[in-house]
């Protein structure tokens, strides 16, 4: 290494206001103060680190004591004040670091050194950095010379933390707050610099240094010098994903594909090669958590602006974010806001992170994920007990609807659902964190469906008109009927569809009594796909289902085998004739 190395965040560091990143409007205001000779005897920088508050504040104190002021208010770097300052050896600016030097006496000895006019230049600068960090004894006996200052005598605060300073400083002080420098700001300056230094530097890799140093230049620059001493003069992506443990945005992507697709395998496969290259499953949740926010803000054009990285990087976002509804990014996230709060208190935190992927795949394209019963308002609606309704297999005869349709393709007996059909639009999945039922609800289901299977012609038209042909409660009927034939695997499901068919309520509206809380919490979770078929067999996208748990079904109490067994005698007219046949005694 040469003995003259200096780092990136030393050498580069800005000595004029046009050459500070990413603060142009506060830096016009404070060279337009300058140029108006409009100086106030106190101000106050603070803001995030490495953004430019000290530096700032050293720009400020060498331009106010410049000779010969440029035009647009920056200090002209010739004149013996500017020289003596570059060279680090000026009387006019004394400063201060707060962290180190946070007691009454260092304040004394500031105050004293206050009362000594400038030997060369119109004023003093006192920089006081990391100022939240002195003492309320030091607070205090600064607060007098900071209220009635000499007029040659101007203190600049530097802090990371307003709201650590007490009230009575900051009433004070003029406050400017210093932003966050924007990625773009960062990778523009990072390119700057490596053609300065002749290095060749990849797009992608800068802005991965740039999101690493999380808006501060001087990290930013820190990182780079890191990257920059492993690349032998080549900065390439991959080189800075290695350097610094960064997760490649590859396998964000090949996991969208499996959310898309319902592979749950394959994105547990994926995880375990997340975890073999030695990444922290909770780094990896966040990062996806972050990921997934991303694609939010890129899949519509109002937000893209939000995205923080290089435009190649945005466009491969925007592209993957058509895949998806906005449905499926508020669930995604959602699931992994509560899988980085779970993570922090489970013991298998494995176990926690594949969960959440497992939900992840179920909502674009597998069965919904079924909550466990939550507690519930046991206030029910008066209504007659529900009359025993016919067993499926004896429904074969029911009227066809009246609408002419062409017949449906006989299901194939498996387990899983039956696939969404080409030309209709994909079920929209149900929310894994839908409050619980109460004894009477509404469900409240989007009319216009928001699938993203359908890509033109009918398929799109269909999304995008609203269906209002007119059906019989009959037909109705013999939809819910078809919907159980159709998916013999989801038994608790058909369980309550069995034992209550649905009865009209008004135009649109019918109504579902169940027995207990368990298949209320069924048919919620299923509601979305359930009334997608229904709609689509009755050619009608105006119906909706409201649930209400008979008042048999309000009490919590456990039954006795005995009592289980009459229930099912008085209610099942087979298995009552059963009882009779085998002379079996019911007392």
């Amino acid at each position: 290494m040469s003995e003259n190395y200096i780092v990136s965040a030393r050498k580069y560091r800005p000595s004029s206001f046009s050459t500070v990143v990413g603060q142009k409007a506060l830096t016009h205001t404070l060279k337009t103060a300058i140029k108006n000779e409009q100086l106030a005897h106190a101000y106050l920088f603070c803001g995030p680190r490495g953004v430019g508050k000290t530096t700032c504040a050293r720009i400020f104190a060498k331009a106010i004591n410049c000779e010969h002021l440029t035009a647009d208010g920056e200090p002209c770097n010739e004149c013996e004040s500017c020289i003596a300052f570059n060279e680090q050896r000026s009387y006019n600016i004394l400063e201060l670091d707060a962290a180190s030097n946070n007691s009454v006496d260092e304040i004394r000895k500031l105050t004293d050194q206050v009362r000594v006019p400038p030997q060369v230049g119109r004023y003093r600068v006192f920089i006081i950095d990391e100022v939240h960090m002195l003492s309320q004894a030091a607070f205090n006996a600064f607060l007098k010379t900071l209220e009635e200052p000499p007029e040659y005598a101007i203190f600049i605060l530097a802090t990371t933390e307003k709201q650590k300073i007490i009230p009575t400083i900051l009433s004070r002080c003029q406050i400017y707050d210093f932003a966050r420098i924007t990625v773009t700001d960062i990778v523009e300056q990072l390119q700057r610099i490596s053609q300065d230094k002749g290095v060749t530097a990849e797009t992608s890799a800068l802005n991965v240094i740039a999101q690493k140093a999380d808006g501060a230049m001087r990290d930013a620059l820190s990182i780079y010098d890191q990257v920059l001493a492993s690349s032998e003069g080549n900065i390439t992506y991959q080189s800075a994903i290695e350097n610094l443990n960064v997760l490649d945005y590859d396998y964000y992507f090949r996991l969208d594909e499996a959310f898309r697709t319902g592979d749950v395998p394959q994105a547990l496969l994926i995880y375990k090669e997340i975890r073999d290259k030695g990444f922290d499953s909770l780094y990896f949740v966040n990062g996806l958590a972050q990921h997934l926010r991303d694609l939010m803000v890129a899949s519509t054009p109002q937000t893209v602006e939000l995205l923080e990285m290089n435009n190649d990087i945005a466009q491969q976002h925007i592209k993957q974010a058509a895949s998806f509804n906005t449905r499926f990014f508020y669930m995604a996230m959602d699931l992994c806001n509560t899988c980085d709060l779970q993570y922090r208190e489970t013991s298998n935190k494995q176990f926690v992170v594949e969960l959440t992927l497992i939900k992840l795949c179920q909502i674009m394209g597998g069965t919904p994920v079924q909550q466990p019963p939550q507690p519930r308002v046991q206030k029910v609606t008066a209504a007659p007990a529900p009359t025993s309704q016919p067993a499926p297999q004896q429904s074969a005869s029911a009227p066809a609807p009246a609408a002419s349709k062409p017949a449906a393709p006989a299901p194939q007996q498996v387990a899983a659902p039956a696939p969404v059909s080409q030309n209709r639009p994909a079920p929209r999945p149900s929310n894994p964190a839908a409050p619980a039922a109460s004894a009477t609800r509404r469900i409240l289901i989007n009319k216009q469906s928001s699938g993203n299977g359908a890509t033109a012609g009918e398929g799109a038209e269909k999304r995008h008109t609203t269906r209002t042909a007119d059906f019989t409660p009959e037909q109705l009927v013999v939809a819910w009927k078809k919907y159980i034939n159709n998916n013999p695997g989801e038994i608790i499901l058909l369980s309550a569809m069995r034992n209550s068919l649905p009865t009209k309520i008004d135009n649109n509206t019918y109504q579902i009594e169940v027995e207990n809380n368990v298949q209320v919490e069924a048919l919620s979770s299923n509601m979305t796909k359930l009334l997608q078929f229904l709609r689509d067999e009755v050619e009608n996208d105006m119906v909706s289902l409201d649930i209400k748990l008979s008042p048999k079904g309000v009490s919590t109490m456990a039954k006795t085998d005995r009592e289980i067994v009459k229930d099912m005698y008085d209610r099942n007219p087979k298995f009552a004739q059963m009882i009779k046949d085998l002379k079996l005694s019911m007392a």
